[in-house]
């Protein structure tokens, strides 16, 4: 396959950027995107270029550190992470554009890299349970219902790479935050944080310049792991008993 790239190139955060035209010829349909990006950067070296910078880590879909936009889709035109994108999506002669996340609170680093810490203040707010420290509970010391343990397990499959935000109209990160929220607040272990944890994950996305969701739902049909368009409702949910219980937005 060859195939025609444009490219975002930005050098630095304050730096002015534009999308810059590559071509790579002898691609293999069997290759991940990532490896082509790879077989583009072994080209720039060798012709003295600066390579393409961007973001991959295990390269499993698993870590979700890989996120860019292709040809407008946050990940590519298939439903997984850019790691796990491979070339056969694409047809030879094909003229691909690559972008960094677009959001307010995911600025630019350099070219394909942004800044994500975002969602770590999300998670640091309030991504946490109360626990004893000395010795090790007995494994069935707290029983979990299978129903709660079912909904846990889904929303604690959220990798974090961004997408919903990216795939958003908006900029929005209700997504992430209501996986995060959902997760903990199903177990009988996070109860004791159960309202300070959606108050204050809500209050940390709104402060970290997150948009405001107006349920469109683009962020379901590009998150890699399925989290569901209902996880937010159930957070809306969670977010109005706690100011009920007396706290604060």
């Amino acid at each position: 396959m060859n195939l025609t790239l444009r490219i975002w190139r930005q050098r630095a955060p304050e730096s002015p950027g534009a999308m810059t035209t590559y071509e790579v010829a002898d691609v293999s349909p069997d290759m991940s995107f990532l490896e082509m990006l790879d077989t583009l950067n072994e080209q720039l070296i060798l012709r003295g270029e600066e390579p393409v910078a961007f973001d991959h880590d295990c390269r499993e879909g698993i870590c979700g550190a890989c996120g860019m936009v292709i040809n407008g889709d946050a990940h590519g035109p298939e439903r997984t992470t850019t790691c796990q994108l491979h070339m056969r999506s694409f047809s030879d002669g094909d003229t691909i554009d690559v972008e960094p996340w677009r959001a307010a609170a995911f600025p630019v680093v350099k070219d394909l890299v942004v800044d994500r810490s975002a969602f770590d203040r999300i998670i640091g707010s309030g991504g946490y349970i109360t626990a004893p420290t000395g010795s090790a509970p007995e494994a069935h010391a707290t029983p979990v219902p299978k129903p709660a343990a079912d909904t846990a397990f889904e929303h604690a499959e959220c990798i974090g790479c961004g997408a919903c935000v990216a795939a958003c109209p908006n900029g929005s990160a209700m997504l992430f935050t209501s996986a995060k929220v959902v997760h903990l607040n199903s177990l009988p272990q996070g109860a004791p944080e159960r309202e300070s944890r959606v108050l204050d994950m809500i209050d940390t996305m709104d402060a970290e310049g997150f948009g405001g969701c107006t349920v469109t739902g683009m962020c379901t049909t590009v998150c890699p792991k399925g989290i569901p368009l209902s996880s937010i409702t159930t957070m809306n949910r969670e977010f109005l008993r706690a100011t009920r219980k007396g706290g604060s937005a």
